[in-house]
């Protein structure tokens, strides 16, 4: 399954599933909460931002978008660092990227300050937590995963519930520049998530029967170069399916979130009741992560977990068609319900079937190839959907076209698992391919590579067996012979005598 990697789960070492990991699954939460709600939590200042440079809604709204840009498009760069130098460094230097960038925003004198200290720094130093939390995860939960990765989606809907309510109450105590400067500082809780990334090591015995056996090989034979990011996982067709139709589903993923509050203010609502529709898509998106991840969880469903996935989507992407059709303030509420559980299943489900593809040990650079492709999708949805509401003038259209994306994507992974990866998975080399961790994989080579020794060492055994009983046979012959040739001679030399 392609080169080593310096931080990944050394062979050998079982996934605890407990113990901790929990401690590292409530770092993911918090990881996970910042990384999402941050750069939506920072719309609350934007009234403010305008006031103060003097610069429009479209100008400031670029800040999120180089959030979310940097959340995505670094993803090679975090698999470099983190397989260069672990997850828990590169965690813990990411929570003061992300910290250091807020704080230098709060002495920002132009628009242009904003979008480098805040949209690039503190950018950064989010991916450089995010990444690295779901590839952490990934190495202490193996049978608990799923619902490891639905508790730590959770995070999202939880920090956006909290984190923008907070930014009102700063912004008006302590205005944009205070509020900058207080979550620039609660940031820093980063590095404390980062600290409890601790790396998993094999018990003493196993690393002394280590040494012992490959001491001798590793005089002769020199090990292979260590990769940084591991492009061999584009070999692999259930990665580029995968990526294909993730890319797909971002398209139109982040739509209705985006324009659902608009839409109800267009309908005649006001501010308040519109804002609370995000509210209660917020609040059912918070049970349903949990909530899928156990039923990922569940022995039946799990192997199948790719077709879950792909009904998650498709459902998200109907609610999206019906919620096109909806003309009142009743209607978008049962949208918001629908819509929140169909969402929380694609956040529950995403990372989760994408460790079950391509593994632990590819999924730090998996991950970081899959969000750099993702990032261009997130650049082109939602700006695509705003400039063909400003050609139609109409919701309707804005929704049919998220909808459309998001099943389309439902499509693309559900046909290309049913026919590509059905026969792969008929291969000699299918168990390999589908075990869950490198120990397991590393359990199942050395099995076979006993299977191969024992068969080659019976050949020669049999040959020697046979030539054994051939020498035998032969002594016996001599022996016989040389017995009747005695006997000739005992009569042979008593008449030579007389």
């Amino acid at each position: 399954m392609g080169g080593a990697v310096v931080d990944d789960g050394p062979a050998g070492v079982k996934a605890p599933d407990g113990g901790w990991g929990w401690a590292v699954l409530v770092g993911g939460f918090v990881i996970t909460g910042f990384s999402y709600a941050f750069p939506k939590a920072v719309s609350v200042f934007f009234k403010e931002l305008i006031r103060e440079f003097g610069v429009g809604y479209s100008d400031t709204a670029w800040i999120s978008s180089i959030l979310l840009a940097m959340l995505y498009g670094t993803g090679p760069l975090c698999s470099v660092l983190v397989n260069k130098f672990g997850c828990r460094p590169v965690m813990m230097v990411g929570g003061l990227f992300a910290s250091l960038g807020m704080i230098l925003a709060s002495f920002a004198t132009s628009i242009l300050h904003i979008y480098i200290c805040t949209g690039m720094i503190t950018g950064l130093g989010l991916a450089l937590n995010f990444q690295p939390s779901l590839i952490m995860l990934n190495r202490y939960f193996n049978e608990k995963r799923p619902l490891a990765n639905g508790l730590a989606a959770a995070g999202s809907p939880v920090a956006l519930c909290c984190l923008s309510p907070l930014g009102q109450v700063l912004q008006f105590h302590y205005g944009w520049r205070g509020g900058f400067l207080i979550l620039g500082g609660i940031l820093l809780n980063c590095c404390a998530c980062g600290a409890l990334m601790r790396p998993l090591l094999p018990s003493k015995k196993l690393q002394d029967l280590e040494q012992k056996s490959n001491g001798a090989v590793e005089e002769k034979k020199p090990q292979p170069a260590k990769k940084l990011l591991d492009f061999s996982v584009f070999k692999d067709r259930g990665f580029l399916i995968y990526t294909i139709a993730a890319s797909v589903m971002v398209l139109g993923l982040f739509v209705p979130p985006v324009f659902v509050v608009s839409y109800a203010k267009e309908l005649g609502y006001e501010d308040t009741k519109s804002a609370l529709l995000l509210t209660i898509l917020g609040f059912i998106d918070i049970f349903a992560r949990p909530t899928c991840g156990v039923i990922a969880g569940l022995k039946w469903v799990r192997p199948r977990c790719v077709y879950l996935f792909s009904f998650a989507m498709i459902f998200n992407g109907c609610t999206d068609l019906a919620g096109s059709q909806v003309n009142n303030y009743t209607g978008l509420v049962v949208f918001c319900i629908f819509f929140g559980v169909s969402y929380g299943m694609v956040g529950a489900l995403q990372f989760e079937v994408l460790m079950a593809i391509v593994g632990t040990e590819k999924f730090s650079s998996a991950i970081g190839l899959v969000l750099l492709m993702e990032a261009i999708a997130v650049l082109v949805g939602p700006p695509g959907a705003g400039r063909l509401l400003d050609a139609t003038h109409n919701y309707m259209y804005v929704f049919l076209l998220g909808g459309c994306e998001v099943v389309l994507s439902a499509i693309i992974i559900a046909l290309g698992n049913f026919f590509c990866l059905k026969k792969k998975q008929d291969e000699p080399e299918a168990e390999l391919e589908m075990a869950v961790s490198a120990a397991e994989k590393e359990g199942l080579n050395r099995r076979r590579q006993g299977k191969e020794r024992e068969e080659m060492e019976e050949e020669p055994r049999g040959g020697l067996n046979g030539k054994m009983a051939a020498l035998r046979a032969g002594q016996g012959e001599v022996a016989k012979i040389g017995k009747e040739a005695a006997e000739e001679i005992e009569e042979v030399n008593p008449k030579t005598s007389l």
